[in-house]
């Protein structure tokens, strides 16, 4: 048996866990170093999976349809484009509403690499076609200051000019690998060097007041193998804590919420807004991974400290404050005004990922995954058409998504997250091949001399059996295989072969299988997955004397429409829980039935709330000793 404590914000519980003899290896090392672990890119996965699929069809069938109609023909985005190109006409909407179309045109590569669509690819050089045009002779890209006032540009931290190129960088390598075609590559090329022509070494001084231009460089650089841009991207980043920001805004500019109040290698503590603070601890991540900067990463661990030990919800969700969208003090967690904006989830997604490939700690995967299946799901709804863009942990019935939003970034946000959850499913290092996910799929993976065909089969969430296939190998491959076991997980049993393993051996929470492999070879691994009870950190106030229900990675929460006498609904020690899966309710979940005598609350997954008849709704409940 083995104590693991799992210190989340709203979490203070110790779990005991138990396996068949575990034992824990007292040799890992912790040196921090580049980025080890490579994840195996999603075009090499292809997810069959009784929860995902549906939501991948989905999105192909309304999530795309519904941005592409919005931005053409709703609202007028891909309007400013046009007058952009002509050189005359006016600006609709926000001045960095270019990011939409960008992110929308990164989730339509993303969706034709697995799910080739002619019309789809038809529509994307069409938008491309209006982006090349739009663009200005010295390499500018931007619909908002081309048509408000050329003489305005590069005058203001906080307008997101660089906030929008580093979208349309990121959309520009996506299509460029999913299809081959380099025009919207080329502008972005061109976009890049002009803003080096403008800043950096021995010019003038820039804070982007919002970041995301950084990690789209370092997406530059991997695929155009030029230096400059990397080191572009580290000089931005080395730009803010010198108080260069407050010298180029027309507002007043706040270090704290743009996270430029001391040097990015000497942070601490997570501040102001939250999407920001996520897009820029990803490229800090990037950098570090490619130049070795051992303190960006003494940084980051010091920040997911506090950020997850301080300031995250049990979804996974972070960003408190609606005033900034970001945080206050450590522990002001409220629910109902909780404000977990969409796109945060998705960055802490993005950022635990890399957090992990420096190091193989399975604590940054078992974070992911809960941002990944409560805090990103609930952005959106089942059908894949309407989104959220705050996710609150209780509401009064009147919270409900959107088709879209004035801000948009959400619903672009998710139309480019979910084609390519396949990403975060595996990694690979030199001995050993990274089972972080479980998700029913098949995936070629390349293990340095071979590559091998995993063929993943599960039901996962649902329960915790999941199994692992061997094929397409020609001749046997010594690899490790290392099976994450999750955080929430008290007991499990490991086979290879039919064969139990009775000694396992645990690494950084990743159970460690080493031999050679050939095909047919079948790993069948059983996690336990019972209903637990959570208890939040004594110092969250908001939830003193209230219990929350979570099964596996999924947190659950009542709603009215299940529990007709919704105010008075009280938690009891002892209630027992019958865990039913019904196929037709909510595309197919595990509902959770709280029964005390002859009182019973039924939940469901988190993620699923607001697709049925409007009510209340809450995670933490009134609990009774």
């Amino acid at each position: 048996m083995r104590l693991k404590k799992i210190f989340l914000a709203t979490i203070a519980v110790i779990i005991s866990v138990t396996c068949t003899g575990c034992r824990q290896n007292s040799h890992s090392s912790n040196k921090i170093s580049t980025r080890n672990i490579t994840p195996v890119d999603f075009s090499h996965v292809k997810i069959n999976d009784n929860f995902w699929s549906p939501r991948l069809k989905n999105h192909v069938l309304h999530t795309l349809p519904v941005c592409i109609d919005q931005i053409e023909n709703k609202t007028g985005r891909i309007r400013n484009f046009e007058n952009a190109a002509r050189r005359s006409g006016g600006h609709s909407g926000i001045f960095y509403d270019d990011s939409d179309v960008y992110k929308a045109l990164e989730g339509m590569a993303y969706s034709l690499i697995n799910n080739p669509n002619p019309e789809l690819e038809r529509k994307a050089d069409e938008w491309i076609d209006k982006f090349a045009a739009a663009q200005e002779p010295d390499g500018y890209i931007n619909t908002f200051y081309t048509l408000t006032g050329r003489d305005k540009r590069w005058t203001n931290m906080d307008k997101h000019e660089m906030y929008c190129a580093g979208h349309m960088m990121e959309a520009a390598v996506a299509y460029y690998k999913a299809t081959g075609k380099r025009k919207l590559l080329d502008v972005s090329i061109r976009m890049a060097d002009h803003m080096m022509d403008q800043f950096g070494p021995g010019k003038r001084h820039w804070v982007p007041g919002h970041e995301e231009i950084e990690l789209a460089l370092v997406k530059l650089y991997e695929v155009t193998n030029r230096e400059k841009y990397l080191d572009f991207a580290y000089w931005l980043l080395e730009e803010r804590g010198h108080g260069h920001g407050s010298k180029g805004t027309e507002g007043t500019w706040n270090p704290l919420y743009y996270q430029d109040e001391i040097p990015v290698r000497e942070l601490s503590t997570i501040n102001g807004h939250a999407v920001r603070a996520m897009y820029l601890f990803c490229g800090m991540a990037d950098v570090a991974a490619l130049r070795n900067e051992a303190g960006y990463i003494n940084a980051l661990n010091r920040l997911w400290d506090d950020v997850v030990l301080t300031k995250m919800y049990l979804t996974g969700g972070i960003g408190s404050s609606r005033h900034n969208e970001g945080f206050t003090e450590p522990y002001d967690l409220p629910n109902y005004e909780a404000y977990c904006e969409t796109c945060a989830s998705v960055g802490m997604v993005y950022w635990n990922s890399r957090m992990h490939q420096f190091t193989g700690d399975s604590k940054y995967i078992d974070v992911m995954e809960r941002s990944m299946y409560n805090g990103v799901l609930a952005g959106v709804s089942l059908k894949g058409d309407l989104f959220f863009y705050v996710n609150p942990l209780a509401s009064h019935g009147d919270h409900h998504r959107k088709e879209w939003y004035g801000t948009a970034c959400c619903p672009s946000q998710i139309s480019r997250f979910l084609p390519s959850i396949g990403n975060y499913i595996y990694g690979t290092s030199e001995r050993a091949v990274w089972v972080n996910l479980y998700i029913g799929n098949k995936a070629d993976v390349n293990t340095g001399k071979e590559t091998m065909t995993l063929v993943q089969e599960t039901s996962y969430p649902w329960d915790g059996n999941v199994t692992l296939t061997v094929e397409s190998l020609k001749k046997s491959v010594r690899k490790e295989f290392r099976l994450r076991i999750p955080g929430w997980c008290k007991s499990y049993t490991v086979a290879v072969n039919g064969e139990s393993i009775t000694d396992p051996l645990i690494e950084k929470g990743y159970l460690v299988i080493n031999r050679k492999w050939k095909s047919g070879d079948k790993v069948t691994l059983a996690l336990d997955m019972p209903v637990e009870t959570v208890q939040a950190d004594p110092r969250v106030k908001e939830n003193s004397g209230k219990r929350a229900v979570q099964r596996g990675p999924l947190v659950y929460c009542a709603e009215e429409t299940d529990n007709p006498s919704f105010d008075g609904l009280t938690l009891s020690p002892p209630a027992r829980f019958k865990e039913t899966f019904n196929p037709t309710l909510l595309n197919g979940v595990t509902t959770i039935d709280a029964i005390t005598g002859d009182d019973t609350i039924r939940f469901i997954p988190y993620y699923a709330w607001d697709n049925r008849e409007a009510g209340q709704m809450k995670v933490w409940m009134n609990y009774s000793e």
